[in-house]
């Protein structure tokens, strides 16, 4: 059982590990271990989620959101299969926690009147700069 908040927590059956082999330092340990953790969560037919929750859930996953609807999450970070399987379930649940978190409205506003006649005058003071720069009708 993964606590994320005092109202979600994720069964495991919903949650399924992968090791695979990591790359990058570990000599020749590297070819032989597989300590590389990749974290599958199904998260589109998870019960513990409101439809809200889901939904932010994929737009904050991105790329790591599958079309069937499960957040795949790859850790290679340590070397030690046990730390990875512990980063990757961290990391999802503070993407779960961020998800939760419901966006505040925007709420539209007009500027003020000052702003815009401050606005305007400055346009005008401009335009008159520019009307100046024509061509000098003059003496010969």
């Amino acid at each position: 059982m993964l606590h994320v908040t005092d109202t979600i927590s994720i069964a495991d059956w919903e949650l399924t590990e992968q090791f695979i082999r990591a790359s990058g330092p570990g000599g020749q340990n590297v070819n032989k271990v597989s300590t590389a953790v990749e974290l599958r969560f199904e998260a589109a037919r998870s019960p513990n989620l409101p439809e809200p929750v889901k939904r932010r859930l994929q737009r904050l996953a991105g790329r790591r959101w599958t079309k069937e609807g499960a957040v795949v999450i790859q850790v290679d970070d340590t070397r030690s299969q046990a730390r990875d399987r512990e980063i990757a379930r961290d990391r999802l649940a503070e993407l779960i926690r961020q998800a939760t978190v419901t966006p505040k409205r925007r709420v539209p506003t007009k500027p003020t009147k000052g702003s815009v006649r401050r606005r305007l005058a400055a346009k005008k003071a401009r335009g008159e700069v520019k009307g100046l720069r024509g061509k000098v009708e003059g003496e010969e």
